[in-house]
């Protein structure tokens, strides 16, 4: 099975809240709140972390809660290409957390590339974003630090 992902609200815009969404036969959301990233990011950074690796993992981890009931080995993932020159490690990265969840994938999973405004994944992250469409799942503080450390 293809599924194509996309995001909408920057992770690095702590001002708007990001989704990431999915899209195959059916269509999922995720929500990282605007607050919940400033809390983890002022928490991040009184332990000393800081650069702008801090959000690729915070979107990682976005892609991790929206892929790791959905994934199947076989199953092809594109991922809109939201960090250019940055693609390999966070697919290093998601895989890592995917199999330390016990998801069976490997880096023939995935590949990025721009999915464009006519995907479907692109309309369920944007209007999930405008709070059109509720998100299926929404990421705390806990979630969000406990994979990001």
């Amino acid at each position: 099975m293809h599924i194509e992902v996309d995001q909408s609200g920057k992770v690095e815009d702590t001002a708007t809240n990001t989704v990431i969404a999915f899209s195959n036969d059916e269509r999922q959301a995720v929500l990282i709140p605007a607050t919940v990233k400033r809390a983890c990011l002022q928490e991040l950074r009184q332990e000393g972390k800081t650069g702008k690796s801090i959000y690729r993992r915070m979107f990682v981890v976005g892609l991790f809660f929206l892929l790791k009931n959905r994934i199947k080995k076989g199953d092809l993932v594109t991922i809109d290409v939201e960090y250019v020159g940055h693609s390999r490690s966070i697919k290093e990265h998601l895989l890592s957390l995917l199999v330390d969840a016990g998801v069976g994938c490997g880096p023939d999973n995935f590949r990025f590339e721009r999915i464009g405004k006519k995907s479907p994944a692109h309309d369920k992250a944007y209007y999930t974003h405008r709070g059109d469409v509720k998100a299926d799942k929404t990421i705390n503080k806990e979630e969000l630090l406990k994979y990001m450390k």
